[in-house]
């Protein structure tokens, strides 16, 4: 059992010499890994075997295909509601009012997990709600979105009234996106629903894509200008640890 402890830990040697390798000869893997050369001979022949890694034509070995699939099988059972929801937790008992986790879902808006607040009069918000990318705190996914794949979404929607505050103009609507690109969060009111405001923020996953939304939403009355800045700055710091979480390297 031992010696098989020893080959697992010298074969990952082996292979975390290509954090910072794109490629190596032999020779340099033997002199990077201080392993004697019959050793690493026999493990750099197993590993090339079983596709980690891989040999060109000049004898430089890389990391083999297969570690694209592993890459993708851990980016696709990342889940993000569990890793978002303790961090969404503390927020709400911070602020003490509801926070919402938005995805895109085709040319929608789901919300996919919620800690509510605990102030008798609230929102109605439920997990699973839909709601329009182009309003509320669903639209810090829309800014973020690549910029063709965001022009074909405005320019295949119609702007539909939903609540007092809902944007009906197309060009104001770019421009509300363009802020909220730059500043890095949105603040919205009366979009989804009458005297109702939101505090939101981009969460990102490891290819630095927008992956979701994080927003923190309530009555109005309650959002004070002057309470606002503390706000953004927690909502944007919850962001960010979240998407650190997601492997984001976008933590501007």
């Amino acid at each position: 059992m031992q010696a098989h402890n020893k080959t697992v830990v010298k074969s990952m040697q082996i292979l975390t010499l290509f954090i910072n390798h794109p490629k190596l000869t032999f020779n340099e893997m033997m002199e990077l890994s201080d392993l004697p050369k019959t050793s690493l001979h026999r493990m750099v022949g197993s590993l090339e075997e079983m596709g980690f890694l891989t040999r060109d034509d000049d004898g430089h070995y890389s990391l083999g295909l297969i570690f694209l699939q592993f890459g993708q099988l851990v980016g696709e059972r990342l889940d993000i509601r569990s890793i978002a929801y303790p961090i969404m937790k503390d927020l709400r008992d911070d602020v003490e009012e509801a926070v919402n986790l938005i995805v895109k879902d085709k040319d929608e808006a789901m919300y996919i997990e919620k800690v509510d607040t605990l102030h008798p009069v609230r929102l109605y918000t439920s997990i699973g709600r839909r709601s329009p990318l182009y309003a509320g705190d669903s639209r810090i996914i829309l800014a973020h979105l690549p910029k063709e794949e965001r022009e074909d979404y405005l320019e295949s929607i119609e702007l539909k009234q939903i609540a007092i505050g809902t944007i009906m103009d197309k060009d104001i609507l770019r421009h509300a996106l363009d802020e909220a690109r730059m500043k890095g969060y949105t603040i919205t009111s009366s979009e989804l629903e009458n005297y109702t405001k939101a505090v939101s923020a981009p969460i990102f996953n490891g290819k630095n894509q927008i992956a979701a939304g994080i927003s923190v939403a309530g009555i109005e009355a309650r959002f004070q200008e002057e309470l606002l800045p503390e706000l953004i700055d927690k909502v944007t710091k919850a962001a960010k640890e979240i998407s650190m979480n997601l492997g984001s390297q976008n933590l501007k």
